[in-house]
Formats: C-alpha cells, sequence, structure tokens
C-alpha cells in the first residue's frame, strides 16, 4: 500500500510530469493506491471536478481512522508546531493517516518533510 496527497493527484490529473507523477503512475497501475480520507475529502470538495473522475477516486480504498487517531494528530502537530515547524490541520491529519497505518506518501508538498524529520513519515518524491 502506497497513499497519495492531493497535491501529486491534482498534479497527475493535470497532466504535470515529475518524480511524484511517475510513482503515482506505477502504484495505480498495480493497484497499490490507498487515500487518507482527509484527501478524498479535499479532492472531492472541487467543485469543477469532472463526475467520472469523481467516482473514480470514491472507488479507491481509504486508510482506517482507529482509536485515538484525534489524539495523535493533536500530539503529532504539537510536536511540529513546538520546533517551529509549519503543520497545518489538514497535512498533520494526512501525516497521521499515514503513520498509523505505516505506508509512505507520495507528495510534492514540502510541508510534509517536518513530519518525516521527527515522526519517521515516509515519504516519495519531492
Amino acid at each position: 500500500m502506497i497513499a497519495a496527497d492531493t497535491s501529486s493527484l491534482i498534479a497527475h490529473l493535470s497532466g504535470l510530469e515529475g518524480e511524484d507523477v511517475s510513482i503515482l503512475d506505477h502504484t495505480l497501475s498495480d493497484h497499490l493506491l490507498v487515500l487518507p480520507p482527509l484527501v478524498l475529502v479535499e479532492l472531492l470538495s472541487d467543485p469543477k471536478l469532472p463526475g467520472a473522475v469523481s467516482e473514480l477516486f470514491k472507488a479507491l480504498p481509504l486508510l482506517e481512522i482507529s482509536d485515538g487517531y484525534w489524539q495523535r494528530v493533536g500530539i503529532l502537530r504539537a510536536k511540529a508546531l513546538s520546533k517551529n515547524r509549519k503543520a497545518r490541520l489538514a497535512d498533520s491529519l494526512i501525516a497521521q493517516s499515514c503513520l498509523d497505518h505505516n505506508v509512505p506518501l507520495i507528495t510534492r508538498d514540502r510541508d510534509f518533510r517536518a513530519f518525516a524529520t521527527f515522526a519517521g513519515l515516509k515519504l516519495l518524491s519531492l
């Protein structure tokens, strides 16, 4: 299993190139892609998202939220903020989902590096 962030999925849909898009192509073709729940929310929040694309995203498996998730997200975000690192709430939620399931995250968003540095989040590309 490999998770993807919204930034890489949008780049893929937009026809952009990059290491993240290449990794995402292989992950999709090998049926290994899973979504953190918040990524699905972010994608479906686009009012211009074509219905067919929306249905494809809804068909992808989601990482489950386990007991204590919300507390772990708060602790993770507090650690980042205590180190004067940027820790947006959405990024914290996505990072914790991946950490809980020990799955790497495909992303082009450099803000996730903070979670890799002090929490062990595995990142693919950047």
